[in-house]
């Protein structure tokens, strides 16, 4: 029996993996995705089929929503078996997990990029296409939803965080890898839920706005007052297992009633609790003031759910119930 031929797309997004030092200034995007698969050591020998597309060349921190549903629609629309995502580390986990929300079937996506760009001394960018492109042509990881790949280990969407600015290694996830690539070979040793589905088509409403607000000692609530007329959702990230001070009670009660507020914890890591503590300010005061324990995503992901919650046409009730859904 012949083996059959995989397929994979290699979409490139800019970022510091396609990025060289330039003479006058620091490292900008250069590369194209032809650039990126040219410089990987042992492709040629995997027997993959590598399809190269050219998305965007913009740093990680410029990629917008918009970017990222016309990224969806267009992996919805290829005939491969696998996809390899390139683009820079600063906003990895967000991608992973907004494309983890919007896409259907079993297709392996993997999110991809590299901390040295290809100027440098060591640079982990082709390493880390050739694990990519392993992992998005192995049938072991069909159905187990985006993926990030980074210094061959397999991180699940919603878990993974960027947890250092510089390192290698800055990527990792509780309660870990699902996955690593080893000797060639892809080992997938845990396999997530599957996470809600929102159709990207259904983005009515593009003028959105959230953001996260991390609380620290000292907290008077002034500035969550201030947020109420700017936001049409709000992300607490909170001591611990979701606990705030006592002086921003009255405020986020005031702000649950306007518009959806979850409760996550700035921890980056653990659910948020529910019934354990029951002190002014703790998550079972908070909730019973109406804001939403956000399970075990961290903050950067609670956002991205709100945020395609929101522009889906969501109201408070739905949001709530996407939410409740994931503890």
């Amino acid at each position: 029996m012949v083996n059959k031929v995989r397929r994979v797309a290699v979409i490139s997004l800019g970022g510091t993996i396609a990025m060289t030092a330039q003479t006058d200034a620091g490292a900008t995007p250069t590369l194209s995705a032809d650039d990126l698969v040219a410089a990987v050591p042992g492709l040629a020998e995997t027997g993959i089929k590598v399809d190269v597309r050219d998305f965007r060349r913009l740093p990680g921190a410029s990629l917008s929503f918009s970017d990222l549903f016309e990224l969806g629609a267009m992996i919805e629309a290829l005939a491969v078996d696998g996809v390899v995502v390139t683009q820079g580390t600063d906003t990895i986990e967000e991608t992973a997990y907004l494309l983890d929300l919007i896409t259907t079937g079993d297709m392996p996506i993997v999110v991809t990029g590299a901390m040295r760009n290809a100027s440098m001394a060591g640079a982990d960018g082709p390493a880390n296409v050739l694990a990519a492109i392993r992992t998005a042509a192995s049938t072991e990881v069909q159905g187990v939803g985006c993926v990030v790949v980074f210094g061959e280990e397999i991180h699940a969407a919603r878990w993974v965080r960027k947890t250092h600015s510089v390192s290698p290694t800055a990527f990792t996830s509780y309660p870990g890898p699902i996955g690593y690539v080893a000797e060639d070979r892809v080992r997938i040793l845990a396999r997530p839920s599957s996470a809600p589905t929102i159709a990207a088509g259904t983005a009515t409403v593009p003028t959105v706005r959230t953001t996260i607000y991390t609380v620290g000692i000292g907290d008077d609530g002034t500035l969550l007052q201030a947020l109420g007329d700017h936001v049409d959702g709000l992300v607490v990230a909170a001591f611990g297992a979701g606990h705030v001070p006592m002086a921003c009670v009255n405020a986020l009660a005031d702000l649950a009633k306007r518009m959806p507020v979850i409760l996550t914890s700035r921890t980056g890591s653990g659910p948020v609790l529910h019934h354990t503590y029951g002190f002014p300010g703790s998550e079972s005061d908070l909730r019973a003031r109406g804001l939403v324990p956000g399970s075990t995503l961290d903050p950067v992901k609670a956002r991205i759910l709100l945020q395609l919650l929101l522009m889906s046409g969501a109201d408070k009730d739905q949001t709530t119930q996407a939410f409740t859904a994931l503890s």
